[in-house]
């Protein structure tokens, strides 16, 4: 069950400080998700000084956590340090696409929409390339800078049209990301109330879908020496694995086939036996059952263990091989 009141936030985010005392190697992510909870809770000074303690502790990714610092800020009062945040990711200028939307997304909620606009640009020129794989977070940046165009009444550029292209829910973002829409709500006409309330159904529909998914579908990898230690503890489980290039190959396929159907937000993580077995152990299971082998993939995914497929455009490849992913198992990408 979601929590849905302030106290149950506030319990969720309790759990989430204890279990990240627990399994400190999760810790970014544990506390990331309390902090989101404190802001639901409207605890925000508390949201605030878990992001500095991530901060102080030289965190993975500190623009994001700076992104949603200013964020939270500028939501109870402290505009000019949020402001002063959102400047230096700009000018640090990320290759994190999150990062680069919640700085927009925040300008946007406080009705900066032209340096709203700026920054979605700005992110989408860095980092996407229409030629190459576009990864879900790409994706949101294109919408996102796709509906603040709608607001400020500009045409339709090639970016526009780029959004268009990769948006597949019934309701086309033209109609999703139109100002007018706010005024049907209004309307004493049952027909266009009626129109309205089946694009919000819609709309409800793919914001479910993201909510029901809040991290990557992911796949397993095994790096070449815990596969062998995998297979010399557990031979069963060879079935799953016959050799590692076959495995390899194996991952790649998969991601194209579920990216193919149209599925966003793949992602890989990376397993070790004694992680694999203290999880088969927290479920009391036998590490050779393979059935365990996708519920390890998800609760690794949960922790924020996975990182996304497919690779940026002149990043390693996945595999741990060292060559550009082109180079290596991306290189029969179409």
């Amino acid at each position: 069950m979601r929590p849905d009141t302030p106290a149950d936030h506030t319990a969720e985010a309790e759990r989430l400080l204890r279990t990240a005392e627990q399994y400190p190697e999760d810790r970014e992510p544990l506390l990331l998700q309390a902090a989101a909870h404190l802001e639901l809770a409207g605890d925000r000074a508390s949201a605030t000084g878990l992001y500095d303690r991530l901060l102080s502790a030289g965190p993975e990714n500190p623009h994001l956590i700076k992104a949603l610092q200013a964020a939270n800020l500028w939501e109870y009062g402290h505009e000019a340090e949020a402001r002063a945040i959102i400047d230096g990711i700009r000018a640090a200028a990320p290759d994190d696409a999150a990062s680069w939307e919640i700085v927009a997304e925040t300008l946007e909620a406080h009705d900066e929409l032209d340096a709203a606009h700026d920054t979605f640009t700005t992110a989408v020129a860095r980092l996407v390339d229409p030629d190459d794989e576009i990864s879900y977070a790409s994706q949101s940046l294109l919408a996102g800078r796709h509906r603040v165009r709608r607001l400020l009444a500009l045409p339709h550029d090639t970016w526009d049209s780029l959004a268009d292209r990769l948006h597949t829910a019934a309701v086309p973002l033209d109609e999703l990301h139109d100002p007018k829409r706010l005024w049907s709500l209004g309307s004493s006409d049952p027909i266009e109330l009626r129109a309205e309330i089946d694009r919000l159904r819609s709309e409800l529909g793919t914001y479910r879908a993201a909510l029901s998914r809040p991290f990557p579908v992911a796949i397993l990898h095994w790096p070449a020496p815990e596969l062998t230690e995998l297979l010399a503890a557990y031979p069963s489980l060879a079935a799953e694995y016959s050799t590692h290039e076959a495995h390899l190959t194996s991952i790649e396929s998969a991601l194209r086939d579920l990216s193919a159907t149209g599925t966003g937000n793949l992602g890989i993580v990376t397993g070790t036996v004694p992680s694999y077995e203290a999880f088969a152990a927290s479920e009391a299971a036998s590490p050779a059952d393979p059935n365990l082998l996708p519920q390890y993939a998800t609760t690794l995914a949960a922790r924020g263990r996975a990182v996304a497929w497919p690779p940026a455009k002149g990043a390693p490849c996945w595999c741990g091989s060292g060559q550009a992913y082109r180079e290596c198992h991306g290189s029969s990408a179409s």
